[in-house]
């Protein structure tokens, strides 16, 4: 298979990956992405509810700080540096959990390693179950995104270095 066709396929996995993602969270996936990576005026496309723009206006705030974060990423064995780099993300990490629309740790690593970067992904197992156990986050959905961290991701030997393909994006529909 040559390395034209492995990235092709590689992608399709990602999108086949968001596809499978609820509603709530691949709209929650797309915002995120518009807000961090300043796609549009997320105010204005994303806002229905004064709720809407309390949480956009967090986001663009805590968000502000994955630029600084990004260079922050320790080395797999090194301790120099992590509980900054691990308290910033945690932070963030729980205050996008306590919107209560990522529901499952899949979810979230697949958000988050589009933030930060492939670097991030030993890292998100610990900063997820650090953030969603925390008690801004409503028990019921504590219960819930602590249950779906799999056993293997938790205890993951590895992690792959390649950066993610598929950045998902909100398309509007013309009425015809």
């Amino acid at each position: 298979m040559g390395h034209e066709s492995k990235g092709f396929s590689l992608t399709i996995a990602e999108m086949r990956e968001f596809a499978a993602f609820t509603a709530s969270e691949q709209e929650f996936i797309e915002r995120s992405l518009d807000i961090a990576l300043g796609r549009c005026d997320a105010f204005k496309v994303w806002s229905q509810s004064i709720a809407d723009q309390c949480a956009i206006r967090g986001q663009y705030i805590a968000y502000r700080e994955l630029k600084q974060l990004r260079a922050l990423v320790p080395d797999d064995d090194g301790f120099d540096g992590l509980e900054t780099f691990m308290g910033t993300l945690t932070r963030i990490s729980a205050q996008d959990l306590a919107l209560g629309r990522i529901e499952s740790f899949s979810a979230y690593r697949f958000l988050y390693e589009r933030l930060l970067g492939a670097a991030v992904r030993p890292y998100l197992p610990a900063a997820f179950c650090g953030a969603a156990a925390l008690p801004q986050v409503a028990p019921a959905t504590r219960r819930q995104l602590l249950q779906s961290l799999s056993e293997a991701a938790a205890t993951a030997p590895g992690w792959s270095r390649r950066e993610p393909a598929f950045y998902p994006e909100r398309v509007e529909v013309e009425a015809a």
